[in-house]
C-alpha cells in the first residue's frame, strides 16, 4: 500500500484497515513458526504496512489536537 493511498483513507477506515493488517501479520507469523512460508517477504511488507498506517494516523490526531 502506498502512502498516497493511505493518505485518502479517512480516519475510521485507517483503523480499520489497521485492524485488517494486524491480524494479517499475526497470522502469517504464526504460519510462518508452524511451516515456513513461500515468501517471508510478506511478513515485512505487512509489519510495513502496519507502520505506514500507525503513522498517517497519528499525524492525524495530533493534527486534531493542535487545532482544538
Amino acid at each position: 500500500m502506498k502512502n498516497s493511498e493511505i493518505k485518502e483513507l479517512s480516519t475510521k477506515e485507517l483503523k480499520e484497515r489497521i485492524d485488517t493488517e494486524s491480524e494479517l501479520l499475526t497470522r502469517l507469523k504464526l504460519n510462518h513458526a508452524v511451516s515456513p512460508l513461500d515468501n517471508p517477504i510478506k511478513i515485512r511488507d505487512a509489519r510495513k504496512n502496519v507502520a505506514r498506517l500507525n503513522t498517517e494516523l497519528v499525524n492525524r490526531l495530533s493534527k486534531e489536537n493542535i487545532k482544538s
